[in-house]
């Protein structure tokens, strides 16, 4: 049977700077599209999913982001405060550890939206293949095909077992749509104040133990105002019922 993770990570604590001048008044993770603040995208899906708790990390505008958070009903909102100093994905999520616990955790970026498509809902897909005796972390990704808001040379490779490695050429298949699996302990590996997660990612891919789920469905990079107007326009056009 699935295990589904009961807890969850959400990065919230940048600065929003490709996103100005929206930014400048209103945190990134409360930029709304199509009527609804980003986080609140991530939330509802990980309420749907189960998720018991929330680890959220607040840093730039974060009374604005608090202030939204204490009206959630569900899942139950952790605030680990990052005001003193912006730590990076890698930083905050080790920060953050004493509150995620010892098993797996979902974690995830504020400035993303899934559609769901073919392989069923995003949380559920991870679940089915995580594997915490092979993997310390299981990245959920996209095909470049399939992301909007996004103008990148792709992230990762993948090979047929479903190990990944991040992208060493000009080009590679995959991006990552910040949603993923990943086990506490890896946390520990990481250095003091602020780092990317990705020195936890190539630390995993070291052992082997770096892995991709490819997503059936559609990922809307909403990076940069460029991006916002393509999801609202994404999700005006008759996408929005598909959410969870």
């Amino acid at each position: 049977m699935t295990h589904m993770p009961e807890t969850a990570m959400l990065l919230a604590a940048g600065l929003g700077t490709r996103m100005r001048p929206l930014t400048d008044e209103t945190p990134k993770p409360l930029i709304k599209a199509a009527g609804k603040p980003l986080i609140d995208y991530a939330l509802e899906r990980f309420a749907a999913a189960g998720v018991k708790r929330a680890v959220v990390n607040v840093h730039h505008l974060a009374d604005q982001v608090e202030a939204h958070l204490a009206d959630i009903a569900a899942p139950d909102i952790i605030i680990s405060d990052e005001r003193g100093a912006l730590l990076e994905t890698g930083g905050g999520f080790k920060k953050a550890r004493s509150a995620l616990g010892e098993h797996p955790v979902f974690c995830t970026n504020t400035d993303a939206i899934l559609i769901d498509g073919a392989g069923g809902e995003a949380c559920a897909a991870l679940a089915q293949m995580w594997d915490g005796a092979e993997m310390d972390a299981l990245l959920l990704l996209v095909p470049i095909a399939r992301a909007s808001g996004y103008d990148g040379r792709g992230d990762f490779n993948r090979d047929d077992a479903g190990r990944i490695a991040l992208r060493s050429g000009e080009r590679a298949p995959f991006v990552f749509t910040g949603l993923q699996i990943i086990s506490p302990a890896l946390a520990d590996e990481g250095p003091d104040g602020a780092f990317s997660t990705r020195i936890l990612w190539e630390k995993a891919a070291a052992r082997g133990r770096l892995f991709g789920c490819v997503y059936g469905g559609d990922w809307l990079h909403v990076g940069d105002p460029a991006g916002l107007a393509a999801a609202e326009k994404r999700l005006s056009g008759g996408v929005a019922a598909q959410m969870r």
